[in-house]
């Protein structure tokens, strides 16, 4: 072979080879039915959300991912409302975003499509699990399932703003996702409604890394500088209403009042050390968890007996007569009526979890003569401070409130680690939210 052929070849070969790499370094295309990638370096997030269900404030937080969506690689958004509520709820949000997406690209290109959200938004469970805590697989815990599955190095995020039924199903499918996946679990009011799946997990996989902020998240609402401006219902008056179409979409729930109850979860991968929850940020600042309370009475308690906030109570009250072809029995607790299961052992369980330090009274509804019409009471007191010098070897990884009074609002535990930031937080959030109303210059 000539020189001249060997250098033409050459040449084509080393063109050739600079194409295929600058082929496989360019971002995918907007119209990709994936989510489009921030960097290699962002978080992984999954979000599971009873949007549109109990608590109306999921719309304000699914807004501010959204305006934050570039600094993120958001992986999933998995509805599991109880109640009204379901995918369609997220959809509507995504639609919202759709309209401001051309201003928000101007600021930044790895603000993801529309059509790549809707592509990775999943329906999860609808109805609360039974007292072993599992059921039935749902779209939303086979997609936190295979994207924990997937060949990446980064460890996998899923913040649980409602019931936690999706993350245990996930988990009785496939333990082994287990390491892979980082939990900021919004417990407290939704504890209180899930606690048999919160039990599954505690249970089953207690090496599970997650952050249980029962009380703490409260501090994005509650406290701070609540002056004029900075107040829950000063601030969207003067930096959110008319900045957009999902400023204007936010000003609709709630009465344009700040809430925005599961949002901590988020603030804390925006600022902190995502991986050391000691460690002061927006999302909060926890300490390693005590072993996670859990009472066993098995005769309905009385009002001395005591039990800690949002602990589990498992009341097992015995049955002696022969039971009807099908019992049935509830245990109603202020708005609560939860169901009773009949166990082998001839004894009915039920269990609650208590969101506040009160007297709570009970009373069973049941077709079960020797059941019907008992009641009880318990007092519930709020978790001292020397807990937070109790880690337990159990959890190894769990996380929860911080008990030390200097950090409370009110009762809320821990909130002041959130509230101090406030000013902070809320001024980026008024950066965000105004990129929705006109493109960057």
């Amino acid at each position: 072979m000539t020189p001249s052929k060997k250098y033409f070849r050459l040449s084509v070969f080393v063109l050739l080879t600079f194409v295929v790499l600058c082929s496989c370094g360019t971002k995918s295309s907007k119209n990709s039915n994936t989510p489009d990638k921030a960097t290699p370096e962002a978080i992984r997030v999954i979000v599971s959300s009873d949007i549109g269900g109990t608590d109306p404030d999921d719309f304000q937080s699914m807004i501010h991912l959204f305006l934050y969506a570039d600094t993120l690689d958001i992986e999933g958004l998995i509805s599991s409302p109880f109640g009204f509520g379901g995918k369609k709820n997220i959809l509507d949000v995504i639609d919202q975003y759709e309209k401001d997406y051309p201003n928000l690209v101007s600021y930044s290109d790895k603000y993801p499509t529309a059509d790549s959200l809707r592509s990775i938004t999943k329906q999860g469970a609808t109805e609360v699990a039974n007292y072993t805590g599992v059921g039935n697989s749902t779209e939303g815990s086979e997609w936190i399932i295979k994207c924990a599955r997937r060949d990446d190095p980064r460890p996998l995020n899923l913040l649980v703003w409602g019931g936690i039924e999706d993350l245990a199903q996930a988990l009785h499918d496939a333990p082994d996702i287990l390491p892979k996946l980082r939990v900021y679990y919004i417990g407290g009011p939704n504890k209180k409604w899930t606690p048999d799946a919160y039990q599954y997990i505690a249970d089953n996989h207690p090496n599970l890394w997650i952050i249980e902020s029962n009380a703490t998240y409260r501090g994005w609402f509650t406290g701070g500088d609540q002056s004029e401006e900075w107040s829950n219902t000063g601030f969207p008056e003067k930096y959110i209403s008319g900045q957009g179409t999902m400023a204007n979409f936010f000003m609709t729930q709630l009465d344009g009042t700040i809430k925005m109850g599961d949002t901590p979860s988020l603030a804390w991968l925006l600022k902190g050390d995502a991986e050391d929850p000691s460690k002061p940020g927006w999302g909060g600042q926890y300490v390693r968890a005590w072993d996670r309370p859990y009472y066993l009475y098995s005769k309905m308690p009385s009002a001395s007996d005591s039990i800690q906030e949002f602990s589990i109570l498992e009341i097992a009250l015995s049955v002696e007569n022969d039971l009807p072809q099908l019992p049935e029995a509830k245990l109603l607790v202020e708005n609560q009526a939860l169901a009773g299961t009949f166990m082998e052992d001839g004894r009915v369980r039920f269990r609650f979890s208590p969101k506040s330090d009160k007297i709570f009274q009970f009373k069973v509804e049941s077709n079960v003569a020797e059941l019907n019409g008992k009641s009880g009471e318990v007092t519930v007191f709020i978790p001292p401070p020397h807990l937070a010098e109790q880690a337990s070897e159990k959890f190894p990884n769990w996380w929860t409130d911080d008990p030390n009074p200097e950090y409370m609002e009110g009762k809320h535990i821990g909130a002041k680690t959130v509230s101090k930031w406030r000013k902070e937080y809320l001024t980026d959030f008024a950066k965000r939210i105004q990129r929705c109303a006109k493109p960057a210059k």
